[in-house]
């Protein structure tokens, strides 16, 4: 497994690394899905985690997005957000089943929506969802927040895909 992925400019301003480290890893989880079949990317390789496949990590990260900066930074409502569906634990994790195309599309389409809601604002804004503690959080710490919260699932994208099919790759 090969990539041409780069990381961000060395010298950069701050949106622009920060932009970058996230695209960067957003690009990672859509690389390791490269060539999986539908039936592998449901598959669920981590017996006590069984929501924990390909899919469901690419569902839940679209859902995140949403979560952090349509839900909690610009004041949205979050009913279609299965994040929110508290009669079902991990439900943003769930897709019935959808193509993995079908879900890297959507996740593709959520990052786009993302970066233009991020363009739009400084990063001191403060978030606008008044029934969160976490909404109250400036767009600086919600980017850093998704760095983090990508970096670690792509991450678990790694893992997955080698238990999966042997395929190892960085960037």
């Amino acid at each position: 497994m090969t990539s041409e992925l780069e990381r961000p400019p060395l010298q950069a301003d701050e949106r622009t690394a920060l932009i970058g480290w996230l695209d960067l890893q957003r690009q990672i989880l859509r690389w390791k899905c490269e060539g999986l079949s539908n039936e592998d990317a449901y598959c669920p390789v981590i017996p006590t985690s069984p929501a924990m496949t390909m899919a469901g990590l690419i569902s839940h990260m679209r859902w995140t997005e949403h979560m952090w900066l349509e839900v909690l930074f610009l004041g949205g409502n979050g009913k279609q957000n299965p994040a929110f569906d508290e009669s079902t634990d991990d439900a943003d994790w769930h897709t019935d089943g959808r193509p993995l195309a079908e879900l890297l599309a959507e996740y593709e389409a959520q990052c786009a929506r993302s970066n233009e809601i991020v363009a739009a604002a400084s990063l001191d804004d403060i978030g606008c969802h008044p029934d969160f503690h976490s909404g109250s959080a400036n767009l600086r710490w919600m980017l850093i927040h998704l760095v983090e919260e990508t970096g670690r699932h792509a991450g678990h994208a790694d893992i997955v895909r080698e238990l999966l099919d042997g395929t190892k790759g960085y960037y």
